[in-house]
């Protein structure tokens, strides 16, 4: 029931009653709850709102967020620095009267905002975060309808933008996105016009809050992920800016990868493949002469891009598909979209990818005229020595791999192997000498050591997926199998507690297929009596894979929150007396 104002005896409302927008609007206001006649007939009764003490309103709401990302931003400017937990409270002090609202409960506990981005002894971005503008000319790129009915009316104290961005950008190559943040960054103080779709925006919005989870800014995923769900329907439409857009469709479909949702998460990185070849992304950037089949089909949008960074943005674009598309087909069981095959109309010809700081400098090469995945994968490496370009091959093998295995349906005869499996088996024995070994993964920056433990991981379990069907009726493709196993636990062993929240969500699915064989491995020992003694060390191994998908599981559910308690169940069968539990026992089912 609508609360009554309350009036003077002149039949005026009393000061101080009216609602914020009428006040605003300096409009007469009656004062009805919970919406007055004016905001009624406005259509905006959500966004009637009374700053009398009766509770926090919307504006309040916001304050107490921008405290919370002030006391963020001096966490980052010293990584030392320990917050205490932070009270919030309501900036107005309130009035002699005072009811429920159905905003009491927001803001009234404490709240700890000691998360950071950052692992320990990690720097923080390179920008001076006290350089933050105090007011912002214009409304903040992000705003939304969270927390006003107008949000153009509103100017905030500092742009959030900027803040998001440094958030993300330690995390974009654990997304493959190939961008250059300081044109990003750049972007943002220009023209409606001249900035990223707000789509791409959106998306690395959302995964700015996500990776922040569990802490304030997590809470607005929902709205990014709407926003950047509508931003690409709106430029498929449009047909604008489509590299965006597809960057945009990637960085969705990696999210509800991590997040478990599968069908949503299969559906984007199929459909993102399909927009790709579509455009010719999967063809040579440049080389007069050469055969270029979207030469003779609508460019969609790609012809302002200029020789440069721009053109490293479609190059690693391209590449950042065919990860998505390549890994993920595997580890989902769906058909490949980006094939490459000898049609001219799907054929990968586009040169490998490089460094996006490279491209910008000219040092990268952007022509190519040879298919370049088929060549590496017949046993020639050369060409492409950058992280991106070890990621891009691992997926190639990777997916190679799980092709080759799937389409051979016989039994193994004499010891001769099929001679597509000895020609991967050549590319991969070539390729590992090119990249950082193993054992000097600490050795280098963070940012290439976490593209190093997926690339080493997906070339492993290549192997394992490559030989296994064979491993029951061969020792040689047995031992290559356990020793792949093996190399992807000593990988794991490299990985820290910090270091989780920067991998690739696709180690999850390597990992199951580790955990899967080293099962099968106890089997086959446990049912050879005499050598039961040698099982220990193997279930040391089942041990640190566990541990490793848990606690990745913690940070990126992509694993679902049952798949490590079911290895554990499997594993118990045998009553190790060296078994580890998981934390927690599975909670009714």
């Amino acid at each position: 029931m609508a609360n009554k104002a309350t009036f003077t005896d002149k039949g005026t409302l009393q000061r101080g009653k009216a609602c914020l927008r009428c006040r605003k609007r300096k409009m007469r206001c009656d004062g009805n709850r919970p919406a007055c006649q004016q905001c009624t007939h406005a259509k905006k009764p959500d966004g009637c709102e009374y700053d009398d003490g009766k509770g926090k309103t919307r504006t309040q709401l916001l304050r107490e967020t921008i405290q919370q990302l002030q006391q963020r931003v001096r966490e980052l400017e010293d990584p030392e620095y320990i917050s205490p937990a932070v009270m919030l409270h309501d900036p107005h002090p309130p009035m002699s009267e005072s009811s429920s609202s159905s905003y009491d409960s927001a803001g009234s506990t404490p709240i700890s905002i000691s998360h950071s981005p950052y692992p320990s002894g990690m720097s923080s971005p390179s920008e001076t975060w006290t350089h933050l503008p105090v007011s912002s000319p214009s409304p903040s790129p992000f705003m939304s309808d969270i927390f006003f009915e107008d949000p153009r009316s509103y100017q905030s104290s500092f742009d959030l933008g900027p803040i998001l961005l440094d958030i993300f950008s330690p995390h974009r190559h654990q997304c493959g996105l190939g961008i250059h943040m300081g044109h990003l960054r750049e972007s943002l103080n220009l023209s409606p016009d001249e900035q990223r779709h707000p789509a791409l925006m959106n998306s690395i919005y959302l995964w700015a809050c996500f990776v922040s989870r569990p802490k304030p800014l997590s809470q607005h995923e929902e709205s990014f992920l709407s926003q950047a769900l509508d931003g690409v329907r709106d430029g498929l439409r449009k047909g604008d800016k489509l590299l965006d857009v597809i960057q945009a469709s990637c960085l969705l479909s990696l999210y509800f990868l991590a997040n478990g949702r599968l069908v949503e998460g299969s559906f984007h990185a199929s459909a993102v493949a399909a927009l790709a070849v579509q455009c010719g992304l999967q063809t040579a950037v440049s080389g007069e002469g050469s055969y270029n089949p979207s030469s003779s089909r609508e460019r969609l949008d790609l012809d302002h891009i200029r020789p440069g960074y721009q053109e490293g943005e479609r190059v690693l674009t391209f590449w950042q598909v065919y990860n998505l598309d390549s890994c993920w087909s595997v580890a989902l069981r769906k058909p490949r979209v980006a094939l490459d095959s000898e049609d001219p109309w799907t054929s990968i010809d586009c040169p490998w990818p490089q460094d996006i700081t490279d491209y910008e400098s000219g040092n990268a090469t952007v022509s190519n005229g040879f298919p370049t995945v088929k060549t590496f994968l017949q046993g020639d490496v050369s060409g492409g020595f950058s992280m991106q370009t070890w990621r891009a091959k691992a997926s190639a093998i990777f997916s190679r791999a799980d092709q080759l295995a799937a389409s051979w349906r016989y039994r193994l005869s004499g010891v001769t192997y099929p001679e597509e499996f000895q020609v991967l088996e050549l590319t991969i024995n070539r390729f590992l000498p090119t990249i950082l070994p193993i054992h000097q993964l600490n050795a280098t920056i963070l940012e290439e050591k976490h593209t190093l433990i997926v690339v080493h991981t997906l070339i492993q379990v290549s192997v394992l997926m490559l030989y296994q069907r064979f491993a029951q009726d061969d020792p040689v493709t047995y031992d290559k199998c356990s020793a792949a196993a093996k190399a992807c636990v000593a990988i794991t062993k490299f990985v820290s507690e910090q270091d989780y929240d920067y991998l690739d969500p696709i180690i999850g699915s390597c990992w199951t297929t580790v955990a899967e064989w080293l099962i099968c491995e106890i089997t086959n020992i446990e049912s050879a009596w005499a050598l039961s003694m040698t099982s220990t060390d193997v279930r040391n191994d089942i041990s640190t894979i566990l541990y490793a998908m848990t606690t990745l599981n913690a940070r990126f559910p992509v694993l679902g929150k049952n798949l490590p308690y079911s290895f554990s169940a499997r594993l118990s069968h045998y009553n190790s007396p060296r078994y580890i539990d998981i934390k927690d026992t599975k909670k009714d089912g």
